[in-house]
This record gives structure tokens, C-alpha cells and sequence, in this order.
């Protein structure tokens, strides 16, 4: 088995990869400013045309590229959940949407129809053969947002398999049910995501607390709490958490739209009932609002969770200078955003413009990914059944990740770079 790496190499964004020039397992965008996009689809014997592409889940570095997979004559045919298939075409406008604001053109409307006419869906643990029928996958939940999965494939012919993880949480949230790494296949090659390792993430429940008194604070005190959050999964549950705790949030940004494909999914999510009776006890915004919402002390949810575009700009100008409000990050702030920056130097770009936050800025760790000790289990859960080769990838210390499961296990553990090939047998 050929596995060649497009994107997720000792980084976090752009995940993608390509099993022997047949396979494309994600191929995502890294939202960054620019934009990067996963390498070209290519082989030592010229380009390729992949006859099949798996999505894991709808996030921007995992699948906002996909549509462009479809703009020429053979385009693959796409497997992903019902629920991801829905998010996939709102992701498809918004990545048009950030091409224009960077000068890009990746794709358009044609390529989007295109890709949900050729998706098929499929259930968690469904197996299906793809187009060459030496291959057959499954998908698992993956605990990370509604509708994620990891990908389980195998190749027939050579009886080998791989497991890659796309973005994985283990442990419960409000939204989505929890996963164990015993839930998984287990396979001859792991693929692994990196983002928080070397990292444990808190106590849920208590860090719940602590985000609740820090608004109800900012409240008090005559203040606006801004909480940006990412559209899909972290605007939902964080609706949750507020009317859990007897606040009433504005809502603004793409989050609303999501919260309705959700609701459309239900078993895709831990408790529909919670999510829509949160939905209902918020105030819903669109660009005429926005002047009232942020006229009074108020708690609003907005997105984009890394700054990058969206309502929050909006809000962000209005209280910059204002010592009382507060900016209250609730995930992962990739370089090159609004949101690391904000976080390192205190400042956000806007329309061009440079805006410096006098406001207060806090994080709160509402990760929906797997933690150091986390990922560390699921590699020894692996390698003790018989794993011979895990790639660590999606994450900025890949090689420690790699360094530590070899001299723990004696398994082969690589931290790939994009461009790389590997043969797998």
C-alpha cells in the first residue's frame, strides 16, 4: 500500500492524503492568511486521477478543498455521513468566499453540485466496496463533532489496512456521545492526529464554571462577552452550555445554519431535545441586529472561532477599546490567524485595517480533540495489537509524537512531510 501525504504533515490544517494514486482520504484547507491548500495531485509518473474520495468530517482543514476534486471530466465519486454531506456544501460557499477575500478562485457553484451529486453516504459501520473492488472501508464515529468519523480501509489484494483518525475526541461533551479507542478496527497501519499532543485538556465540567463566571463577571461589570466560536460543533455546544447555566445568548454567523442541519440529523447528536430547547432561548442576529446586540451587556456567540472573517470582526471593532468587555476564545488558534495573533500581540486585521483589543481576551480549552494521554492510549491500544507502522500526522511536534511511540513500543512511528511517499507493505 502506497500512502503519499498532501497535507497534515507537521501542521495543523490541509489534511489529505492519497492511497496508491487511487484513495484521497480528506482534502482540507489550512485557513490561514494566505490560504494553503493541500500539494498538487501528483506521482513520479505525472498526475493522477484518484478514482474515489473519503471525507472524515466537515471542517475547512479536513474537507473545504474537496469541491475542487470535481472540476474535471473524471471526478471522483465522494464518501462521507449524511450529516457531513450537508455541512460539506455550506463549507463549499464559505471556501468561495474566502478565495475571493484572498484573490482566489479554487472552485465555484458547479463544482459544489457536482461533488453532493456524486457523494454517497453511509453509516457508521457500514461497510462498503469502492469503485476498484480491491478496496472495501468503514467509517466509525470519531467523537469530534456530529457526523466525524475515522476511516477504515483495507486493501484486499495485498490484506493490509489502515486506520486514520481524522480529528478524534475521546470523552463526552454536551453535543456529541463519547467514543472509546476500543470502538476502532484494528489495523496494520494507524494514522494518527497530533493536535494536543504533549497537552491534557482539563476537567469539562470545571471549565464550564470557569467560562460561565467569567461572563456573568463581564456582565456584571457593564461589559459585551465576545465568544467566537467555529460554526460547526463549538457554536452549538456552547449555546448549550450558556442555557444550561440560565443565559441567553445572541447568535450570529453560519453556527445558526449548522444548529439546523443538526437538527435535521438527530441521532447524530447527543440529545437533540437539549440542543433545540438551547436554540430556542437564544436571540438570533443578522446584520441589522447586530447594532442592539451589542448596545446593552450581552453574551454573544459569533463566528469565525479563529477571527478570520465573519460577524466577529463586526463586534471586535465595537468593543476593542472598551475595558469592560471581554473576548473569550473557546479553541485551537492556528498561526496566521486573527485569532493567534490576537492571543501573541494583542491585534486583529480587519478590512485592512489593524484593530488593537483593549478589551480583556481569555481562553477556555473546549477542545473536541483527543489529549496527550489520550492519544497516547490509542497508540498503545494499537501497537499492542499488532500495528506495525503508525504515521503521526496533523499536529506541530509530530517528530516528539513519533519519537515517543518508538521508544515506547518499538514500532515504526513517522512523522511525515508533505510531499512525502511511503510503501507500506
Amino acid at each position: 500500500m502506497k500512502i503519499k501525504f498532501l497535507g497534515g504533515g507537521n501542521e495543523v490544517g490541509r489534511s489529505a492524503l492519497v492511497v496508491d494514486d487511487k484513495i484521497i482520504i480528506d482534502y482540507g484547507m489550512k485557513p490561514s492568511d494566505p490560504l494553503e491548500i493541500p500539494l498538487p495531485l501528483s506521482s513520479r509518473n505525472g498526475n493522477i486521477s484518484p478514482e474515489s474520495v473519503i471525507l472524515s468530517h466537515a471542517h475547512l482543514d479536513h474537507s473545504g478543498m474537496a469541491a475542487s476534486l470535481m472540476s474535471g471530466a473524471d471526478a471522483p465519486e465522494a464518501y462521507m455521513t449524511p450529516v457531513t454531506r450537508d455541512i460539506v456544501k455550506l463549507l463549499g460557499r464559505d471556501t468561495i468566499k474566502l478565495g475571493k477575500e484572498q484573490g482566489f478562485a479554487f472552485f465555484g457553484e458547479e463544482e459544489i453540485a457536482k461533488l453532493d451529486a456524486n457523494t454517497h453516504t453511509l453509516a457508521y459501520g457500514e461497510r462498503r466496496v469502492l469503485n476498484s473492488s480491491d478496496y472495501e472501508f468503514e467509517l466509525h464515529n470519531a467523537g469530534h463533532i456530529p457526523g466525524s468519523s475515522t476511516v477504515y480501509l483495507r486493501k484486499e489484494s495485498e490484506d493490509i489496512s489502515l486506520l486514520y483518525t481524522g480529528d478524534i475526541k475521546i470523552g463526552d461533551t454536551r453535543l456529541v456521545e463519547s467514543v472509546s479507542s476500543d470502538d476502532f478496527p484494528a489495523s496494520d497501519i494507524l494514522l494518527i492526529e497530533s493536535t494536543y499532543y504533549g497537552r491534557d485538556h482539563g476537567n469539562r465540567k470545571e471549565l464550564e464554571r470557569k467560562f460561565i463566571d467569567s461572563i456573568k463577571d463581564t456582565l456584571n461589570s457593564g461589559g459585551n462577552a465576545i465568544v467566537p466560536c467555529f460554526a460547526i460543533g463549538r457554536t452549538q455546544e456552547i449555546v448549550m452550555i450558556l442555557h444550561s447555566y440560565g443565559l441567553t445568548p445572541y447568535v450570529d454567523g453560519m453556527g445558526l445554519s449548522v444548529f439546523s442541519i443538526f437538527k435535521n440529523h438527530p441521532s447524530s447528536v447527543k440529545d437533540v431535545d437539549a440542543l433545540k430547547n438551547a436554540f430556542n432561548n437564544a436571540q438570533f442576529v443578522n446584520a441589522k441586529r447586530r447594532k442592539k446586540a451589542i448596545s446593552e451587556p450581552s453574551v454573544i456567540v459569533t463566528t469565525s472561532g479563529m477571527l478570520n472573517g465573519g460577524p466577529v470582526l463586526y463586534y471586535l471593532k465595537r468593543i476593542h477599546e472598551d475595558p469592560k468587555s471581554k473576548v473569550l476564545l473557546t479553541g485551537y488558534q492556528l498561526e496566521g490567524t486573527n485569532g493567534r495573533r490576537l492571543i501573541d500581540e494583542g491585534y486583529v486585521e480587519a478590512e485592512g485595517e489593524i484593530v488593537k483589543v483593549n478589551a480583556s481576551v481569555e481562553y477556555f480549552d473546549f477542545s473536541a480533540h483527543a489529549g496527550d494521554s489520550e492519544l497516547k492510549e490509542i497508540v498503545s491500544r494499537f501497537c499492542r495489537n499488532g500495528t506495525e507502522v503508525v504515521f503521526m500526522v496533523h499536529g506541530d511536534n509530530t517528530e516528539g509524537f513519533a519519537a515517543w511511540a518508538s521508544d515506547k513500543y518499538g514500532c515504526e512511528a513517522i512523522a511525515p512531510n508533505n510531499g512525502e511517499e511511503f510503501i507500506i507493505e
